[in-house]
């Protein structure tokens, strides 16, 4: 019986794959690799390993569920490609879901009284540059994804209107710039994670929120710059 959603999140240096029951969303087991560089080479392992750890198999998966993005460009194809892979080989539905959503609804569900906040998830872009979105803890969208160029101005509309909370990879960058503030809080240690993603990949099953596997392509954000090796 297809009961199981598998949920893949490759878009930071952290490696993670989860399992959770279609029917009431619950975290069936969970297994992550935090070593940069090893989403090709572990990724399929991971999965493996998840699915004999947890006494499943392959067949029981009604979905695949794959972090969107935005990301590594390299890490959201690897996860990109894998999840395709599975679901044209099982004949499921794709689930994709956004990686700064996903990472903002896991802090949200574990802030106290979080309708005080607004949450902004920033991964690394390199240099002053980082993604970034904000939500409500309902994961209403009030900024967009987007590139920021991070200085001590950087969302000072959104800050005059309510304490926003900060967290991701990018975050430490943004809180080097801004310093102290009573309205911006920073957590540390907060990386993406394929429970997250599950979580809301569960409800977008239900909807039936699904993409097209032959045509699915993870939300880069920006376009992918690339050099010409020298000879």
């Amino acid at each position: 019986m297809q009961t199981l959603l598998l949920s893949l999140e490759t878009s930071s240096p952290v490696c993670s794959v989860a399992l959770h029951r279609v029917a009431d969303g619950s975290l069936v087991g969970q297994s992550e690799l935090r070593l940069d560089k090893s989403h090709s080479t572990h990724l399929t392992v991971l999965i493996e390993q998840l699915l004999e750890n947890t006494g499943h198999a392959l067949t029981e998966l009604a979905a695949v569920a794959v972090s969107d993005g935005p990301g590594s460009y390299t890490g959201l194809r690897i996860g990109a490609a894998a999840a395709k892979g599975l679901c044209f080989a099982l004949d499921i539905p794709l689930v994709a879901v956004s990686t700064l959503r996903a990472l903002a609804a896991h802090v949200a569900a574990g802030t106290a009284r979080p309708e005080s906040y607004l949450y902004c998830p920033m991964l690394d872009a390199r240099r002053t540059e980082v993604y970034a979105a904000i939500y409500t803890h309902a994961g209403e969208e009030v900024l967009a994804p987007t590139p920021l160029l991070l200085d001590a101005d950087t969302l000072a509309e959104q800050l005059a209107q309510r304490s926003v909370l900060f967290f991701g990879h990018g975050a430490a960058k943004f809180q080097a710039l801004l310093g102290e503030r009573a309205d911006a809080g920073f957590l540390a240690g907060i990386e993406p994670s394929a429970v997250a993603v599950g979580q809301l990949a569960v409800a977008a099953y239900h909807r039936q929120e699904f993409q097209d596997v032959a045509y699915y392509e993870p939300f880069y954000l920006k376009e992918v710059y690339t050099t010409t090796p020298r000879t």
